[in-house]
C-alpha cells in the first residue's frame, strides 16, 4: 500500500535556530511580512524582539497580535486584511498552536480566495498558500510544521479541522530559548497534547514504519521530559527535548493523522472555548480504553515506551498499564481530572458527539464508534 509523507522541506531545530531563520528570511527576499502572534506575547515583549531583529535586517513587518487561544473565522479575516492593507508577501507565525493554525488560515485565503470555511475537511484547496515561516514557543501542538489547521466556526460552535498539504509552513522553528517562559500550567497542556498526538498516530489505521518510530520516541522523551519541564522552566534540556518530542508527535500525526480524542476535545474547545491540550489530556486515557478493544498491543508497546516493563504482560495488561502510565502523568503535571471541573454539561453530550462523529479526525480511528459509544466515552471523562 503506497503511502504519502508530508512535513516542511526546511526545520530549523535547537537553541541558536532563530537567527539561521532570520538568515533565511532576509535570504528570500520578501519584502513585507505579516507577524501572526497573540496579544500576549505582545505585551511581555516577545513579538518586539523579533520584529527587531528583523528590523536590523531591513525587512518590513506589520503586527497582527489578535489570535484568539481557539482561532475564529473572524480572526483569520481581520488578519487578512490587514495583510491585504500592507501588501504583504509573506507570514511569519510567532506563538504556539493558535498564532500558527490564525496564520495558516490566513495565507490559504489569501492566496485561493473565499473564506476559511471553504477548505474545511482534507486537501479543499488548490495553490500553495503564501509562504509562512512558522516560529515556535511552545512544545506541543506541532501546528508550525503539519497541514492541519483547527479554525473555530463561531456561527456554529464547531472547530473545523481543515486538513491540506498546502498550509504546510516553508520553515519551522523551534528555538527552546523561546519556551523557557511557559508557564507550568501552558507547559503541561501542550506537552499532553504531544503525548496525544504521539499516541493517536501510532493507534492510527493510516500508521506506517515510519511514523511509529517517531511516534514511539516521541513518547519516551515526553514521559522523561515533561514533568521536569513542567516544575522547572528553565531547564534548557527539559525543554529543548520537549521540543523535539513535539515535533516527531508531529511528524507522526501529520502523516497518520489522529483519532477520537482529537475529534472529541475539538468539539469542547468549540462549543465551551476550553484549553485544547486539557480536553485532549482528560480524554486520552478514555478513549485509548475503548480503542484497547482492538489495539491492545499497540497499546502495549506505548506502555514499554513509557517506562513500564511489559515482558511478562500479556497485551490486554500491557493496554491497561499503557492507560494507567498516560493517567499517573497527567495527574503528576497537574492536568484536571474530569471534564465536570472544565464546565462541561451532561446535557450537552448528544450534541458533542453528533459534532464528533463529524470531525475528520476520527476517520483514522482504530474503531469506528457509534453515537452512543462516543456519548459513553464523554460520560466515562466527566
Amino acid at each position: 500500500m503506497s503511502s504519502t509523507f508530508y512535513m516542511p522541506s526546511l526545520n530549523m531545530m535547537g537553541s541558536g535556530s532563530l537567527d539561521e531563520a532570520i538568515n533565511y528570511i532576509k535570504a528570500q527576499g520578501f519584502k513585507q511580512g505579516l507577524i501572526v502572534s497573540d496579544s500576549i506575547l505582545n505585551e511581555i515583549g516577545v513579538v518586539k524582539s523579533f520584529t527587531d531583529l528583523l528590523d536590523n535586517q531591513h525587512i518590513a513587518s506589520v503586527v497582527f497580535d489578535k489570535a484568539q487561544p481557539n482561532p475564529t473565522t473572524c480572526n483569520v479575516n481581520d488578519g487578512l486584511e490587514v495583510l491585504k492593507n500592507h501588501d504583504c508577501d509573506f507570514i511569519v507565525s510567532l506563538g504556539g498552536g493558535s498564532p500558527h493554525d490564525c496564520a495558516k488560515g490566513i495565507a490559504l485565503v489569501a492566496t485561493n480566495g473565499g473564506q476559511i470555511a471553504d477548505y474545511e475537511g482534507v486537501d479543499q484547496s488548490t495553490k500553495p498558500q503564501l509562504p509562512l515561516i512558522a516560529i515556535n514557543t511552545t512544545a506541543g501542538t506541532a501546528s508550525e510544521m503539519t497541514r492541519f489547521a483547527i479554525i473555530t466556526d463561531e456561527k456554529r460552535h464547531v472547530k473545523m479541522a481543515i486538513v491540506d498539504k498546502h498550509t504546510t509552513p516553508v520553515l519551522s522553528v523551534n528555538d527552546p530559548s523561546l519556551m523557557v517562559g511557559m508557564p507550568k500550567s501552558l507547559t503541561a497542556a501542550t506537552g499532553m497534547d504531544a503525548l496525544t498526538h504521539a499516541i493517536e498516530a501510532y493507534v492510527s489505521i493510516a500508521a506506517t514504519p515510519i511514523t511509529d518510530a517517531v511516534a514511539l520516541k516521541a513518547i519516551e522523551l515526553i514521559q522523561n521530559y515533561l514533568p521536569t519541564a513542567v516544575t522547572d522552566g528553565e531547564n534548557i534540556e527539559a525543554r529543548e527535548q520537549m521540543a523535539y518530542a513535539q515535533f516527531m508527535a508531529g511528524m507522526a500525526f501529520n502523516n497518520a493523522s489522529l483519532g477520537y480524542v482529537h475529534a472529541m476535545a475539538h468539539q469542547l474547545g468549540g462549543f465551551y472555548d476550553l484549553p485544547h491540550g486539557v480536553c485532549n489530556a482528560v480524554l486520552l486515557p478514555h478513549v485509548q480504553r475503548y480503542n484497547a478493544q482492538v489495539s491492545s498491543e499497540r497499546l502495549k508497546d506505548i506502555a514499554k515506551s513509557m517506562g513500564i516493563d511489559v515482558r511478562s504482560m500479556s497485551a490486554e495488561e500491557g493496554a491497561n498499564a499503557a492507560i494507567s502510565a498516560i493517567e499517573t502523568l497527567a495527574q503528576k503535571v497537574g492536568i484536571p481530572a474530569g471534564l465536570e471541573s472544565l464546565g462541561v454539561k451532561t446535557e450537552d453530550i448528544t450534541l458533542l458527539a453528533d459534532n464528533a462523529l463529524k470531525d475528520v479526525c476520527g476517520l483514522t480511528n482504530p474503531k469506528q464508534a457509534s453515537h452512543q459509544e462516543i456519548c459513553a466515552i464523554y460520560l466515562a471523562a466527566m
